[in-house]
């Protein structure tokens, strides 16, 4: 049975007996939820209830004339009865819904592919951290919201090129090197005074003595070597630390491109449309116009350009490349950046709408009950490194992924840590391995998992498994669609629920070979699309724990 076909074809079938009632045309959307209650059948429709003040009458009575209308001859659908004040209960014939076994095992990770993105095509831009300092843990919640996302916007058909926006051009990478600079001559035991605005972490001083190690004491006037060692070093690190992470970019864009070629024609489009003016020495854009509250400067009056200039030209090289919708995932310090940014694609012709940003929220740590703000590692702030070293890259990612990204969120890492029940990653993958566990036992004994045609022995207890695995497809749609990963964390709870639920009270291996078949069969597929969740959230399924 494919669900998401059966769901398409009762909502239509409702629609078209709403229609020949003549209580709404081609436009009204009917609506099919999962009931808590298993006794309210498999799906469950308030249309009647939406169409009372239409059809002026009671939504038991609209109810009743919607039910005549469908054929159950030949159909998925075993009954439909009216329940309450009107809703439209509906139950699957049950043959058809242990079919889905069969299909999960047959498609194997393919199953909850879907083409609802309609091979769009999305420029997915995410932590694109300045190259001036390791990744701290607002990086790591927008990595992980980033990863998921692509992950479960390609299975939805959605075609996703995902970029890391390396900001190499600018005042900062120049106070880098001033910084490194400084470092060095210290180690020198050369009195040098840090920039203002330099960058005082460990890793600095960490630069600075392998150039002292490595080139000796000749450099002191290079600051292009400085520069450029520093933003080599930071970016390697930032790759190997993503990568253990488990992120990857299919594109590192280095912001000096966009000197090199965009920035110059960018200015000259918007001075040419007639969005600037002068005043105070400066050049002004008039983002008022659009979406901004006021307008802002663009060519400050030393003549250097503000921080949105190279990112205006940066964007319009992203649509010159051919997206329809650009994804930029932000922290919540750039929440006055997005009416800007909008506002200055309008003056150079580009469709802002096709502009999505997802803002993330802050995140506190605790331990032993009290928040941690500074790394036990360098005395500094907490970065993604100090995360993985102290509870591992499963619980982060999960942890991460399970809260929705405009949400404040506290990250407890005794929680994470914790080899039980209330940790909800470990319960996830309690679940997976605890199948592994059975599917092992199986074959340890010789029983051999065969394809079945009709399922005979699975009983109500397998039902809550099975509504779950045909909504997976549905999931990973809404997810991609909306962009919430969020809502897929939710499902695998349920899913592992369901399943340990199941577990406490079946007997998996019986002397009933055609029993025991199914039942394996059944928690295969479990397995199956339990692993492939969890994946797209980066996020291992281990076979033993």
């Amino acid at each position: 049975m494919n669900i998401e076909k059966l769901m398409m074809e009762i909502k239509e079938e409702i629609k078209s007996s709403v229609m020949s009632l003549g209580y709404a045309d081609d436009s009204f959307d009917v609506i099919l939820e999962q009931p808590k209650d298993k006794a309210n059948g498999d799906y469950s429709t308030n249309t009647a209830m939406r169409l009372s003040k239409i059809a002026k009458k009671n939504p038991r009575v609209i109810a009743e004339e919607i039910k005549e209308r469908i054929n159950l001859k030949n159909s998925s659908i075993e009954r439909l009865e009216i329940a309450g004040p009107g809703f439209l209960n509906i139950y699957l014939n049950r043959d058809g819904f242990f079919s889905l076994i069969n299909r999960i095992i047959d498609e194997g990770s393919d199953f909850g592919k879907s083409n609802v993105g309609e091979g769009t095509k999305i420029l997915l831009e995410y932590v694109s951290a300045n190259p001036t300092g390791y990744l701290h843990i607002g990086h790591a919640r927008g990595g992980a919201y980033g990863a998921s996302l692509a992950n479960i916007m390609k299975k939805a058909g959605f075609i996703v090129h995902r970029e890391f926006y390396v900001n190499d051009a600018g005042n900062q990478i120049n106070n880098l090197g001033l910084s490194i600079k400084s470092r060095y001559l210290q180690e020198l035991g050369i009195d040098s005074k840090m920039p203002e605005d330099g960058y005082f972490g460990p890793e600095i001083i960490k630069i600075a003595q392998e150039i002292k190690s490595t080139h000796g004491d000749g450099l002191k006037e290079d600051f292009d070597f400085f520069k450029e060692y520093g933003l080599t070093y930071l970016l390697e690190r930032l790759k190997e630390h993503l990568i253990k992470y488990r992120i990857e970019f299919d594109e590192w864009f280095r912001e000096r491109t966009v000197y090199e070629g965009d920035l110059k024609e960018t200015i000259k489009l918007i001075v040419e449309n007639g969005y600037t003016y002068e005043l105070d020495g400066a050049t002004w854009f008039r983002t008022s116009e659009f979406f901004d509250e006021k307008d802002r400067v663009m060519v400050k009056s030393d003549g250097t350009y503000t921080y949105i200039v190279p990112d205006i030209a940066y964007h319009k090289n992203k649509f010159e490349r051919g997206y329809d919708i650009l994804i930029n995932v932000l922290g919540a310090d750039h929440h006055g950046y997005m009416p800007r940014l909008k506002s200055s694609m309008e003056m150079i012709g580009k469709d802002s709408n096709k502009i999505e940003f997802e803002i993330l929220q802050m995140v506190r740590i605790y331990q032993d009950g009290q928040e941690v703000k500074m790394s036990k590692r360098s005395g500094k702030a907490i970065g993604l490194m100090d995360l993985i070293e102290e509870v591992g890259v499963d619980p982060i990612r999960y942890f991460f992924a399970a809260r929705a990204l405009s949400s404040p969120m506290d990250l407890d890492l005794d929680l994470a840590l914790r080899k039980s029940n209330e940790n909800p990653v470990y319960y996830a993958q309690y679940a997976h391995a605890r199948i592994s566990s059975v599917l092992r036992l199986a074959k340890e004994q010789n029983v051999d998992i065969t394809p079945v045609n009709n399922y005979e022995f699975l009983n109500e207890s397998a039902e809550g498994l099975l509504k779950l695995l045909s909504n997976y497809t549905r999931v990973i749609s809404e997810c991609a669609l909306k962009r919430i990963p969020h809502k897929l964390t939710n499902y695998i709870q349920d899913l592992a629920s369901e399943f340990h639920s199941y577990y406490n009270i079946e007997k998996f291996i019986t002397d009933n070979s055609t029993e025991t078949n199914e039942k394996l069969r059944l928690i295969k597929a479990v397995k199956i699309v339990l692993k492939d969740a969890l994946e797209l959230i980066g996020v291992s399924a281990p076979e033993k724990m």
